[in-house]
């Protein structure tokens, strides 16, 4: 069989989700729990959605394209009964975008009935996925969390319980995931070893919850516990909670950096960091290094708004309000197709000219990936009035791919891959450019004890990377960084 990894690719294997599950003593009723998670956890994708519960074994699901708005109402959520549930919000990259690849998934099986939902991405998924279409297996999406469903149901024939099934399916598979996995009778969160990708636990009397961000928690009244830890998996069923660790060897923590710089929400918390003071703090590191006579500093909605409130404490240059967003229009970082993140900005957001006109101006954005967005809102500022615009970026320059599930894509198509800062400024149209130093980011997240993933920025990847995934990755033509290939040659 002639084996396309790019064809895969374009079918939606890369994705950045949310998941959020509940394991209910009656307080909380599952489907509308989710419900609330899933609004919380809109930021994270807004393509598909879906909730599956389970009552006395009995799996029942739904799920469709679009908001959790739009896919569910009152009626639907009655229809949902159950003592546990799981859900999630998906976005994929290019391709993908059709109902089959929705989650959770729900499979039958000779043990009964298994739902998964998973944020993240596995770097060997093609790999393992072509080993078990050659031993006859068939697949229904194309996304990488099929082949996590397989691998826990053809383990969990030889194990004594769901949980060393996921532990045992833990041990074949490599990259980014969070997981949600429920059975008939128990509900299990796990987190990869590196623990690329967040997730917490929450409760509310006897009722455990668990969320992608901690903001998803609060929407549904439960109080944050503790994040789960990297390589661990906690299980909750009738007999309460209890946890597994198995040994995975020695992993470097890496966490992904792009959660506080872009992904997650201003209120939420992840291992232990706030999202909102890491921003601020960004701007108040860019407010050091790259200071400028200025009158005021705005930020691009959203997560600009914080880096930019933290410049304006560092500088004394006074923060306001000039760029208004439409709130209805998704985030433009994450729409499937390039022709479409254009309309998006083009509609997404206003300045207030009165605001800005005769001003030099301090604009706080949180990243630039592809080039897309950055000149047309320093044009919209121009056209606005503004005497100067001066660009200041949360994060470093984004300079390699990421295959653990967020949407940087190949060298190709990242522009500060092809074009000096000097470069980028005059393209861009701003009068000056300044980007967050790579080694501030432990200072950006005030030194707490995180490690994290900075591989977009250095070529610095923790977990290993077959040599299909990034010839796949770099289907633009651009060559492979030697210590990436040696990385997959050293594991072969």
């Amino acid at each position: 069989m002639n084996y396309s990894f790019d064809n895969f690719v374009k079918e939606g294997l890369h994705e950045e989700c949310g998941v959020f599950g509940i394991f209910s003593d009656g307080s909380l009723d599952p489907a509308y729990a989710c419900y609330n998670g899933l609004l919380a956890l809109q930021h994270r994708g807004q393509e598909s959605c879906g909730i599956a519960v389970s009552d006395e074994g009995v799996i029942d699901y739904h799920k469709n394209m679009g908001l959790v708005t739009e896919v569910f109402n009152n009626s639907i959520l009655d229809s949902l009964r159950g003592q546990m549930g799981i859900s999630h919000v998906r976005y994929s990259t290019a391709g993908g975008s059709v109902l089959e690849n929705a989650q959770p998934l729900v499979m039958r099986y000779v043990k009964g009935t298994l739902s998964v939902a998973h944020n993240g991405n596995l770097t060997n998924a093609v790999e393992i996925r072509r080993e078990l279409e050659h031993k006859g297996a068939i697949f229904q999406t194309t996304i990488d969390s099929e082949v996590i469903c397989y691998l826990i149901a053809r383990a969990r024939l030889n194990c004594h319980s769901v949980e060393e099934a996921v532990a045992q399916t833990m041990t074949h598979i490599k990259g980014a995931y969070s997981l949600l996995v429920m059975s008939p009778s128990k509900l299990i969160a796990a987190r990869d070893p590196h623990g690329f990708r967040p997730l917490c636990m929450g409760k509310l009397n006897g009722t455990y919850v668990f969320a992608s961000e901690s903001a998803a928690l609060d929407a549904c009244g439960a109080e944050f516990v503790r994040d789960v830890d990297p390589g661990e998996i906690v299980i909750v069923d009738n007999k309460g909670l209890r946890t597994m660790k198995p040994d995975f060897g020695e992993k470097k923590k890496s966490l992904c950096i792009f959660e506080y710089i872009y992904f997650a929400r201003s209120d939420s918390f992840i291992d232990g960091v706030s999202v909102y003071e890491a921003r601020k703090q960004a701007g108040r590191i860019l407010a050091r290094e790259f200071p400028v006579e200025a009158d005021m500093v705005i930020g691009v909605p959203e997560s600009g708004i914080d880096a930019a409130i933290g410049y304006a404490e560092e500088s004394g240059i006074p923060y306001e309000k000039a760029i208004v967003k439409n709130s209805y229009i998704g985030r433009t970082f994450i729409k499937p197709s390039q022709s479409e993140r254009m309309k998006s900005v083009r509609i997404k957001l206003n300045p207030i000219a009165d605001m800005v006109r005769g001003k030099r101006v301090v604009m706080i954005d949180d990243s630039i990936v592809r080039g897309t967005t950055v000149d047309r809102i320093v044009t919209m500022l121009r056209d606005a009035g503004a005497k100067e615009v001066h660009m200041r970026i949360s994060s470093p320059p984004f300079m390699w791919p990421c295959y653990y599930g967020t949407d940087i894509p190949s060298r190709g198509e990242l522009i500060a891959c092809n074009h000096t800062i000097e470069e980028i400024t005059k393209l861009s149209g701003a009068d000056s450019l300044g980007y967050l130093p790579v080694e501030s980011l432990h200072e950006m997240i005030g030194y707490a004890p995180v490690g994290f993933c900075q591989g977009c920025f250095t070529g610095d990847y923790p977990a290993d990377i077959i040599r299909e995934t990034l010839e796949g990755k770099e289907r633009g033509g651009m060559n492979f960084d030697s210590k990436c290939i040696g990385k997959e040659q050293e594991n072969e």
